[in-house]
């Protein structure tokens, strides 16, 4: 096809587009070996374009390592076609690209990869491939995986007086006079889940409660215990279990329980079933002494944990961290406004008792925003300004409380699947703020 009657071609397509006009278009540019051109229609080729000019192009591709474009060419193929347009490939002068465009596609299209195409190139997946692996070595996990973290003490933790009062009762004081508790056959440690809307407090509360018993803190994040290799999620999480109980009394806190310890029914496959597995392994201490290590762990959402997990012997005691009352509210907003430049006619209670249902962090932002008014207004005005009542004002006008969808769904779950009263407290709670 001569240029002007391509340039008039061109100028239809860009007019009104069309799958037609698109494969009129591609296949004259690849005749005329123009391939950059004729990658400005493959977005709108479709499947009746001519089987060799769809072989021409992958080709061209391949050849160029044009992978993306490749793609694009290859997901208009059904898979026969596919398979013969690799067997022709084969055939031809091109034949050793067959294998490159075929291992580039396998996985980005897998519709188009077959069992005997894969024994045929001998190929395999590296998702499948099973690593074998030594037991790791557990000082570097815990380098790695910065589990050893400062600990803090109650005094830090603002508000929750009723919950700090039965955390000292019932995990604090067994850690400070374990011998009492020996002399009534009680073992010191066990498992605690903390949960709550999200910015409540509870990993901080999770620190300070390993302050107060005096313990080496290790803070696991689960980002460094699940691993892509099988079994090796399990040696982590025993790597840190066998750490812990070296160095007792020791607090290990996971955070998110839900991505560790989520219901099996829902596991998206067997690696994940093993990794609770050895994790209600090691919280029962079958083969290992657990006295004296305490095994904390929170959660946004309580219901999403595998019933395993909450057995007498597990996490069998839970403790509701709701959002601050108006006491504490007060006391937070004070302590981040510590050190901050301020007048004083800001009336923290008057703040307070606006903010129901402000979680900690929701608190923290809301200062956050009155210190940006502020700063606006001094870059405008050119002169110093303190942070004042009026930016409160405008700030609380701007935020809201992020805990009311959390509430809402907690008090269905607390409605309808309260076995046992293990939500009583969310009740509790929305009885008594009418949340």
């Amino acid at each position: 096809m001569d240029p002007q009657t391509l340039d008039s071609l061109a100028a239809a397509y860009t007019a009104a587009p069309s799958s037609e006009l698109a494969n009129i278009l591609v296949k004259s540019y690849i005749e005329s070996a123009q391939l950059e051109q004729a990658k400005l229609y493959l977005g709108d080729i479709d499947t009746n374009l001519a089987e060799t000019t769809l072989i021409s192009l992958c080709t061209a591709f391949a050849q160029d390592k044009d992978i993306e474009h490749l793609s694009k060419v290859a997901a208009k193929l059904d898979n026969h076609r596919f398979q013969v347009y690799l067997d022709t490939l084969e055939q031809s002068e091109h034949g050793y690209l067959a294998k490159n465009i075929y291992q580039s596609l396998r996985l980005s299209h897998p519709e188009l990869k077959t069992a005997a195409r894969d024994q045929h190139f001998q190929l395999v997946d590296e998702k499948i491939k099973l690593r074998v692996i030594d037991t790791p070595n557990t000082a570097e996990v815990l380098s790695l995986t910065h589990h050893r973290q400062p600990t803090t003490n109650f005094s830090d933790v603002v508000g929750l007086e009723a919950i700090k009062k039965q955390i000292n009762k019932r995990i604090i004081l067994p850690f400070q006079k374990p011998s009492i508790f020996q002399r009534f056959k009680k073992k010191v440690g066990g498992g605690v889940l903390l949960y709550g809307p999200p910015g409540c407090g509870k990993t901080l509360l999770a620190r300070a409660t390993a302050g107060e018993c005096n313990a080496s803190f290790f803070n696991v994040e689960v980002a460094d215990i699940l691993d892509m290799y099988i079994g090796e999620s399990e040696q982590k999480l025993k790597a840190i279990f066998d750490k812990a109980r070296q160095e007792k009394p020791a607090v290990i806190f996971f955070d998110e329980l839900e991505a560790l310890a989520g219901k099996r029914e829902h596991a998206r496959n067997n690696a994940t079933s093993n990794t609770i597995s050895q994790f209600l392994t090691e919280l029962d201490g079958f083969s290992q002494q657990n006295d004296g290590i305490l095994v904390l762990a929170s959660t946004n959402v309580p219901w999403a944990i595998d019933s395993a997990f909450l057995r007498p012997g597990r996490f069998d005691r839970m403790f509701f961290i709701p959002p601050p009352d108006a006491v504490a509210r007060e006391a937070i907003l004070k302590h981040h406004m510590t050190d901050r430049p301020m007048t004083a006619d800001i009336a923290f209670n008057a703040i307070a008792q606006k903010t129901s249902g402000y979680s900690g962090a929701d608190l923290a932002n809301l200062i956050e925003m009155a210190a940006d008014e502020a700063i606006d207004e001094t870059i405008e005005t050119g002169e110093e300004t303190e942070i004042t009542m009026k930016h409160f004002t405008q700030s609380l006008g701007q935020s809201r409380a992020t805990t009311t969808e959390w509430l809402t769904t907690a008090r269905n779950y607390a409605r309808y699947a309260n076995d046992g009263g293990r939500y009583n407290d969310v009740l509790d709670f929305i009885k008594k703020h009418g949340k």
